[in-house]
């Protein structure tokens, strides 16, 4: 027998869910439409057409520069639990055949968190993206700016906002899929600079997290930080159901070629 659990309550609703329903659903609860967490891979799965994923840039991956301490350990134990060797996948795809350049987010891989990888591959792509005038998709999640790299990994707002203007400036088209979690600098930089700006639904979005808010002891709105409130106030323009996003896609993209 295995000891692995085979269901689980929703945090939203409370219903006990099958693992495998919860799996074949997308990671989407069967009962209340609760969205959880994906993986890189998973989501890759879900959005680009079979197949058509190249990636680049492998062979990034983060260091301990600053000799943190435990850093080394926790990069070994999520290399180990996601497959990954860096937090973010990048490469190119196709979405309903159109070509693009992409970058997926993993929160399996510490968090998250930004640090210096995720700054260069984000960079990386949306260069590439430029250079071949590909559309750009970037699918978002992040605890914030990893605190064992500090100042190299504050320096990634200003690399990737600036990668970001260019890339504009050339006429590319940016989608950013912004997932939860998504909050620090991610949210105050490339995630945020979209031509499009789209969320999962419940998907928790800010700059400060939630319990360095909840340290102000003030009242905060009803889905404070959440993306039905966003939406409402104009910081994104969509939310879109994990089932229906690759179709949205193809039809924002297919406007630009």
């Amino acid at each position: 027998m295995s000891d692995t659990p085979q269901t689980f309550v929703c945090r939203n609703c409370n219903a006990d869910i099958e693992i495998e329903a919860l799996t074949k659903n997308f990671k989407v609860c069967p009962a209340c439409d609760a969205h959880y967490p994906m993986s890189a891979q998973e989501r890759l799965d879900l959005l680009v057409d079979t197949d058509s994923f190249q990636e680049t840039d492998a062979n990034l991956y983060s260091i301990d520069a600053l000799e943190f301490p435990e850093y080394p350990d926790k990069l070994e134990r999520d290399i180990a639990k996601t497959g990954l060797r860096s937090e973010m996948l990048s490469g190119t795809a196709e979405i309903g055949s159109y070509p693009i350049a992409i970058s997926i987010g993993d929160v399996g891989f510490i968090g998250g968190t930004c640090g210096a990888v995720i700054g260069e591959k984000v960079t990386r792509c949306i260069e590439h993206a430029s250079e071949n005038q590909l559309p750009l998709v970037i699918v978002s999640v992040s605890g914030g700016m990893r605190m064992q790299e500090g100042t190299l990994a504050l320096m990634q707002m200003a690399k990737t906002a600036a990668a970001c203007t260019e890339y504009a400036k050339k006429g590319g088209f940016y989608i950013s899929v912004v997932t939860d979690p998504t909050f620090g600098g991610a949210t105050a930089s490339y995630s945020s600079l979209g031509d499009v700006i789209i969320a999962e639904p419940g998907a928790r979005i800010g700059f400060a997290g939630p319990l360095a808010v909840a340290s102000l002891q003030e009242e905060l709105p009803e889905n404070f930080q959440k993306a039905e409130s966003l939406v409402a106030h104009g910081f994104i323009d969509h939310i879109v159901h994990r089932t229906e996003m690759r179709q949205l896609l193809t039809d924002l993209i297919s406007f630009v070629y």
